[in-house]
């Protein structure tokens, strides 16, 4: 029994959410398809999951457990009805840890206008601040979704046209108290490459973007090749962290509740698993735990989640996807 980490794929990434509905509306304006729903009436909570899936997507028409980039919004029946029900974004205290998702768009300055024609709100707009080649949607949770070009800013000024069918859901970022840990935990036992650091000395931050490149991708370390990827995992350290014996990120999962956790398919889900209790990870649910036999949840040196699911095209399961 063994299994390659060179065909994992990160898969997801796993949101709550107050009103599906409007969720839902929010990432298809921004070009998404539903690729799948699954609904749990029994334990009240249903499951959306989005993805980018015109022809021109890389994971075009692939089953959902063989794709990268894939947006799963989780609604517990009736917060849409509940005043009081608000979600944590992850970007301010309690609840500070994950902090974004990613678009990558063709021509950024449309894109964002198309956006805001639209209605939706800003977290930053492209002429907020320094950076001019960013900007930060806000979806109906307020959460940060991070909007990036595919080609250098100066080659879209004056496009007035965008094509959401070349959007790409780019990455997902998590903030992490200690880079040395979280890069060989990501490396060393989940398998991803680091693809692509971005050093902020001025500003006190790192960031580091790591994925599943495929044994033919030639990696190149700038910021448009890594723009035309899917499903990469974004590291951002604030220098010192690592230091305090006292500070640690909030996971989403415990009060206030938001973001969840990140998904890998695997090849062979036994044989992952088991390699995992090899490097003696450690825990939330093992697929031996609890009734769902067919997903584990690993902790990474933060204490966010990462459910393991296997890749239905490489190994048919006991699961009924």
């Amino acid at each position: 029994m063994a299994t390659d980490t060179s065909k994992y794929k990160l898969n997801h990434s796993m949101l709550r959410v107050k009103d599906p509905k409007k969720s839902v509306a929010f990432y298809e304006h921004l070009g998404m398809k539903q690729v799948n729903q699954m609904d749990y009436p029994d334990n009240k909570f249903g499951l959306y999951f989005l993805a980018y899936d015109s022809p021109k997507s890389i994971s075009h028409s692939k089953h959902w457990t063989d794709r990268e980039g894939i947006l799963e919004l989780t609604h517990n029946y009736g917060s849409e009805n509940d005043p009081d029900f608000k979600i944590a974004n992850g970007n301010s205290e309690p609840g500070k840890g994950f902090g974004h998702t990613c678009i990558s768009v063709d021509n950024i300055q449309a894109a964002c206008q198309r956006i805001e024609d639209a209605g939706y709100g800003f977290q930053k707009k492209l002429s907020d601040g320094k950076m001019h080649d960013i900007a930060f949607a806000l979806d109906p949770d307020e959460y940060w979704v991070e909007i990036i070009g595919q080609k250098p800013v100066n080659e879209t000024e004056g496009v007035r046209e965008t094509d959401t069918g070349s959007y790409k859901f780019n990455h997902t970022m998590i903030r992490v108290k200690d880079n040395s840990a979280s890069l060989s935990f990501y490396q060393e036992v989940m398998g991803m490459t680091l693809l692509r650091t971005v050093e902020n000395p001025n500003s006190g931050f790192n960031l580091y973007f790591l994925g599943y490149p495929s044994s033919s991708e030639k990696i190149t370390p700038n910021k448009e090749s890594t723009a035309n990827r899917e499903g990469l995992l974004e590291l951002t350290w604030n220098y010192g962290t690592e230091k305090d014996e006292n500070f640690k990120y909030h996971n989403g999962n415990s009060e206030p509740q938001g973001f969840g956790h990140i998904c890998i398919s695997v090849d062979d889900l036994d044989a992952a698993c088991s390699r995992f209790e090899d490097q003696k990870v450690s825990w939330k649910k093992r697929l031996t735990d609890g009734r769902m036999k067919n997903v584990a949840f690993v902790l990474d040196p933060d204490g966010y989640w990462i459910e393991i699911v296997q890749n239905e095209k490489l190994k048919k399961s006991r699961s009924n996807w």
